[in-house]
């Protein structure tokens, strides 16, 4: 092959590897966020944040306890709702519908999302004294941050990530994630603020969040905040009420199987 033509070669290369990488800085987010909307629209709360109507499956019960719960990047949180008043009669909870989810306005972003977190806060908190707040999946962003910024009771995390840029830069190593990722939700980054006990159940054998990076996360709480829970039983998309681990953390009775080292429960 003569210069000209490994040349021109490498020349359109480049020019498919850079193309590849605008696509991605301008198409990630539907990568990130996959919107659902709500089979069942009864019982919601609406939450007016910048202007957007932000609505939140909400189950009432009076009482000091509420629970604030973020689902996956799929999830369809008005059908988690059953699953945790089932667990937990006697708490009142609040699932949010991301923006852009489940007939909230807006589209998704991180910064969005953070202020929509916020304000639920600020209503659950007026309501309850005792907060605890979970996380499944992608909600383990905005429920880190939560609990790193506001007073909770309890964290919760199921299948988490330490954060998108370490998950992203795993599923495709030969892209500049870095250079080219807006959300990142950086959980890990704020893990070493939050003071809630806080209990991490992970599967160990996740084809969608390896279990390393809940063992990432988890290793960036301080001392003592917080346990990991690694199940061998467990898949990334298993419901809640057919998981005893994830009943266990949900409930505050979460066995003694911890980290990596005891090779799972």
């Amino acid at each position: 092959m003569g210069v000209d033509r490994f040349l021109g070669w490498a020349s359109w290369l480049v020019l498919g590897y850079g193309g590849f990488c605008l696509l991605m800085l301008l198409t990630q987010r539907s990568f990130i966020y996959f919107p659902r909307p709500a089979a069942d629209p009864s019982g919601r709360l609406e939450l007016s944040v910048e202007g957007k109507r932000v609505l939140v499956a909400h189950r009432a019960h009076p009482g000091p306890r509420g629970l604030i719960y973020f689902g996956g990047n799929a999830e369809d949180v008005s059908l988690t709702r059953a699953e945790l008043a089932v667990l937990l009669p006697d708490t009142a909870i609040y699932l949010l519908h991301y923006r852009g989810y489940g007939g909230s306005e807006g589209s998704p972003s991180e910064v969005a999302l953070r202020a929509d977190t916020r304000a639920l806060y600020a209503l659950v908190a007026e309501r309850h004294s005792e907060v605890t707040v979970v996380g499944r999946s992608l909600g383990a962003g905005p429920a880190v941050h939560l609990a790193a910024t506001r007073q909770v009771h309890r964290l919760v995390l199921l299948v988490p990530f330490d954060s998108l840029l370490a998950v992203a830069r795993g599923a495709m190593p030969w892209l500049p994630m870095n250079l080219l990722l807006i959300d990142r939700w950086d959980a890990a980054a704020e893990a070493p603020l939050v003071r809630a006990p806080t209990t991490i159940v992970a599967a160990v054998f996740d084809r969608v969040v390896p279990a390393r990076h809940a063992e990432a996360l988890h290793h960036a709480f301080l001392p003592g905040v917080a346990e990991l829970l690694l199940v061998s039983d467990l898949d990334h998309n298993t419901p809640i009420l057919d998981s005893a681990a994830f009943r266990a953390a949900l409930q505050g009775t979460a066995p003694g199987c911890r980290s990596s080292e005891s090779g799972g429960c």
